[in-house]
């Protein structure tokens, strides 16, 4: 029986065409890692992680070419964009100027009160949300002098809430990240229960490749377990892509949203006489031809026929492979027998074609 999670109820906040909130699907976010001023490959980059399905897109602005950049970049890309402004105030309104869908403010080091009432005044006059994102890198004042991080995170960025809502603001995004999981996690436990606007989900610098799986998995995992979080980024050395998988891999998992089929594979063993990674490989080139909806399907991919059907028993469809051939098996029922180089082309077949 599935784990049924209770989201927790937030403000609605609209960001370009995507809006966020408990009765929103949580919404995947990644960050284009190429620099803004050079508008033809971030519009390319951007075009890439849309199709591998982010839905809302953050750039760095850390200078004026930047900023003006964003005019260009907004008119080539589908998806709503972020700009992420950190030290200079300027090109906040910059930025803002330029078209930007939303506008990240880090309370470590914009925090002058003319300076981001300025901000705060021309955002609200554009109806433009405000991302507040506090980092544990950029802690400042009294607030470094907090021992627990995950407290000091919390108190710094309801802070930086109070401010902006004193001018007038509310349309508010709040993130608060550590490179340490267990802080992060006791920040947005602490937030949460403080206020009521939407969370974007993250561990940030998390070290290596397939550290930053780990961690990022635990860390957003557990939260949305808790009915915490409306936006995920998943914080990886490498790739932008990767970010978009790992995040749909994770929220997939926990029941939150689905995103085509379910698979279930077998981690292979010296039974195996195929090479299984590479038929995964194909089934997964091969699905953007099928034009049925599979969210809901259970696909199976064995290595051996001994166990195979077993094993994937609650697999709506599945191929288990022997040696040069495969069965097709339904429901743990075995329905027929393939050539191995038949076997992938044939699934996609039925899965196109629709399972009865």
């Amino acid at each position: 029986m599935a784990l049924k999670i209770k989201r927790k109820h937030t403000k609605s906040v609209k960001i370009g065409d995507v809006v966020i909130g408990a009765e929103r699907p949580v919404a995947v976010q990644s960050m284009v890692k190429v620099s803004t001023a050079n508008a033809k490959e971030v519009i390319k980059q951007i075009n890439e992680l849309e199709k591998a399905g982010c839905e809302i897109v953050r750039v760095a602005v850390k200078d004026a070419r930047d900023a003006k950049a964003i005019a260009a970049i907004k008119r080539n890309i589908n998806i709503p964009l972020v700009a992420d402004i950190h030290f200079h105030y300027r090109l906040a309104l910059e930025a803002i100027e330029s078209g930007a869908d939303k506008i990240r403010l880090n309370p470590g080091n914009i925090f002058k009160k003319e300076e981001v009432k300025e901000i705060a005044m021309l955002a609200k006059a554009r109806k433009m949300p405000i991302r507040i994102g506090s980092n544990s890198g950029s802690l400042r004042g009294n607030y470094l002098k907090i021992k627990d991080v995950g407290i000091a995170l919390v108190r710094q960025t309801h802070d930086y809430i109070k401010t902006l809502e004193d001018f007038g603001v509310n349309n508010l995004v709040i993130s608060l990240k550590s490179s340490d999981m267990f802080e992060t996690i006791n920040a947005y436990r602490k937030m949460s229960r403080l206020c009521g606007y939407p969370l974007h989900l993250g561990v940030t610098a998390t070290g290596m490749f397939y550290d930053g799986i780990v961690k990022s998995s635990l860390g957003i995992g557990i939260l949305l377990l808790e009915g915490i979080g409306d936006t995920v980024r998943v914080s990886l050395l490498g790739d932008p892509i990767d970010e978009v998988v790992v995040a749909k891999n994770i929220l997939s998992g926990l029941g939150v949203r689905k995103f085509g089929p379910k698979y279930i594979c077998c981690p292979t063993c010296g039974r195996c006489e195929v090479d299984l990674r590479s038929k995964a490989k194909e089934l997964i080139s091969k699905l953007g031809n099928v034009n049925k909806d599979l969210s809901r399907t259970t696909v199976a991919l064995m290595g051996c026929m001994v166990n195979g059907p077993g094993e994937a028993k609650h697999a709506d469809i599945g191929i288990a492979f022997g040696r040069d051939r495969g069965i097709l098996f339904r429901k743990s029922k075995i329905v027929d027998t393939l050539k191995e180089e038949r076997c992938i082309d044939v699934l996609i077949s039925q899965l196109n074609g629709g399972l009865k």
